[in-house]
């Protein structure tokens, strides 16, 4: 996938968040495995299980790479979970900090600016023409692929300066975009500066 388009999606990448008992967001957990100039490293909710000095999570909540962090909270039960056994290994319901991520990309979706019909019929049948001709006819796709590369340089240039005359802030290129004011500038730049 193109780097742009990762950066775009990266802005919005969900998690199951946790708190610690004194209400404080736990950085990586850090586990040891020898000598070495790695060490590997997680943020995954699971890693907070308490066990050979990691920190212990009381509470999940729904969390997003754009720094959004849910309101809910939802507290671990540790009296029902087994201290001998990997906390990713325990039942623990976690589809209300999930449902709550859901909630908030679904809000970014809806701020984000919608593409007319008409252009969402054509790019969604100009998807169902090369994926049949990209079995039928492979070298015919990589030819449309090239002449579209070209298509978008030069329409992606000329919006990313139409936008730049307007003047239009940053922040508003980001909502319409659905993404982080960081990853709308590189997407801009890319444009403006191929």
């Amino acid at each position: 996938m193109d780097r742009v388009l990762k950066a775009l999606g990266a802005a919005h990448q969900g998690a199951v968040g946790v708190l610690l008992a004194d209400g404080s967001e736990p950085g990586p957990v850090y586990f040891d495995v020898g000598s070495g100039p790695d060490v590997p490293s997680s943020t995954e909710w699971h890693a907070y299980d308490g066990r050979r000095g990691r920190p212990r999570a009381e509470l999940l909540r729904g969390s997003c790479s754009c720094g959004w962090r849910g309101a809910a909270e939802y507290p671990l039960d540790w009296t029902t979970l087994a201290d001998d056994e990997p906390l990713y290994e325990a039942d623990v319901d976690l589809s209300g900090p999930i449902g709550d991520y859901e909630a908030h990309v679904s809000v970014v979706r809806d701020a984000s600016v919608p593409l007319p019909a008409e252009l969402t019929g054509l790019l969604t049948e100009l998807v169902r023409q090369l994926d049949v001709l990209a079995v039928e006819e492979p070298l015919a796709v990589l030819k449309a692929l090239a002449d579209l590369r070209y298509v978008i340089a030069q329409t992606g240039q000329e919006a990313a300066y139409e936008l730049a005359a307007l003047d239009v802030p940053l922040k508003d290129v980001a909502t319409a975009l659905g993404t982080s004011e960081t990853a709308a500038r590189t997407y801009l730049n890319d444009y403006l500066h191929p």
